[in-house]
């Protein structure tokens, strides 16, 4: 039998959706991501913005049209905010929200159950879902949940609070990827928090991979988690990726006292300073949230200049989105125009940037992951993040090649191939 998994929002909701894959998979059921006619559907939703969480709903109108009789079975942090509302929907036989995933294939196993059950969250680390092997890189979940309580966001409501995975199990994962990727990207909801004992250690945690034959790449981290201990231990680790993503969100104090987020733009600048120690060049990527309710056309103005102070590499750019039960949500809101306005400021300037950034990696060389031919590209990210199109003839993909960065080119630079 057949079972689509339609996966919404973060790489943590697709590490869980792969992890489900492959536990449905070892029992014998055919499983795909793309939309098409299957016997059940899981649906891992996401809720970070009201549009992602309407698109997760509408997703589900979509399923019914292409499989009107299959069994669906929702998840993730929509279903988590707002069960009722996936329970109203015909054809949707469990919701489990964000923990207990695992239930979904009894259920599916049980199809014949005809009343809905709603799952709550757990309060331990849920370590019992493991991914999917890739072809060239894997993502290895090491912790779940929130502390932070932006005043913009629901997660740690949803996910509740901060959870670290053992870090025997997390080794244990890493030891059957080995040898079959190049490349584990250690993700969570925020990784900073990871502990060991109740004690930070996600420093810990690099010593261990610091002799693995893989390539090391972290997810977002917050500025706070760049301690001594951390660039200590990130110093001496040869196979770290120095590719860093500091979530920013903006580069004005009085916005980031507002968001309740807990720093200031000089600690964040030091931060940055202290990587470019240790790294040449290194990758700086952030988030930044525009049209923050009541900011001011000079709190923006601010932010601009603060992200072209710290020479980002890349900035995802998120307008912001008002979550009803949030903080944010009963502040003065930004008028709509304003806010596409300053997001079409604010990318005009990630152009600039990349291109900046781009160009001063021409020096020396770098090291291309290849994934894909794309056109008449091997496509792939070199150790600092940058996406490489690398026109030459018998790359294959899983393996690394040496490569000049020439130019940007699309949403990377050409490279070409060379020796060290």
């Amino acid at each position: 039998m057949k079972v689509c998994i339609i996966t919404l929002g973060c790489k943590v909701n697709q590490y869980e959706s792969d992890a489900l894959a492959n536990s449905l998979e070892k029992l014998g059921y055919e499983v795909c991501s793309k939309l098409e006619e299957a016997d059940f559907f899981v649906v891992n939703t996401c809720a970070v913005t009201n549009e992602a969480e309407k698109k997760s709903r509408q997703t589900i109108a979509k399923i019914k049209k292409v499989s009107p009789k299959a069994k669906i079975y929702v998840c993730g942090c929509a279903s988590e905010h707002n069960a009722n509302k996936f329970a109203e929907i015909e054809g949707v036989k469990f919701i489990s929200g964000v923990s207990n995933k695992l239930k979904i294939i009894q259920h599916i196993e049980k199809a014949s159950r005809k009343k809905i059950e709603v799952d709550k969250i757990g309060e331990e680390y849920e370590d019992n879902l493991i991914a999917k092997k890739t072809k060239t890189r894997a993502y290895v979940k090491i912790q779940d949940g929130c502390n932070n309580f932006c005043s913009y966001c629901l997660i740690p409501y949803l996910r509740g609070r901060s959870r670290s995975r053992n870090i025997i199990s997390i080794m244990n994962e890493i030891d059957a990827l080995k040898d079959d990727v190049k490349e584990v990207v250690l993700t969570g909801i925020d990784i900073s928090t990871y502990k060991i004992d109740g004690k930070p250690a996600l420093h810990e945690l690099l010593k261990l991979l610091a002799d693995y034959p893989l390539r090391i790449r972290l997810g977002s981290l917050e500025q706070a988690s760049v301690s001594d201990e951390f660039l200590i231990a990130a110093e001496e680790m040869k196979n770290l990726c120095p590719h860093f993503h500091l979530s920013l969100q903006s580069g004005s104090n009085s916005v980031l006292k507002r968001m309740n987020r807990h720093y200031t733009t000089k600690q964040f600048e030091q931060t940055v300073k202290k990587l470019r120690k240790i790294y040449r060049d290194p990758a700086i990527t952030t988030d930044i949230i525009v049209g923050f309710p009541g900011e001011t056309e000079k709190e923006f103005k601010q932010t601009l200049k603060f992200a072209k102070k710290i020479g980002f590499s890349q900035i995802h750019i998120f307008p912001y989105s008002l979550r009803e039960g949030t903080v944010a949500a009963k502040m003065p809101q930004v008028d709509g125009k304003i806010k596409r306005e300053r997001v079409l400021k604010l990318e005009q300037l990630n152009e600039k940037l990349k291109e900046k950034y781009i160009n001063k990696c021409r020096k020396g060389y770098h090291s291309v992951l290849i994934e894909e031919k794309v056109d008449d590209f091997f496509v792939g990210h070199s150790e600092n993040y940058i996406k490489c199109y690398i026109a030459a003839e018998n790359l294959l993909p899983n393996t690394f090649v040496n490569v000049k960065i020439v130019k940007k080119f699309r949403d990377g630079a050409i490279a070409v191939p060379c020796e060290v």
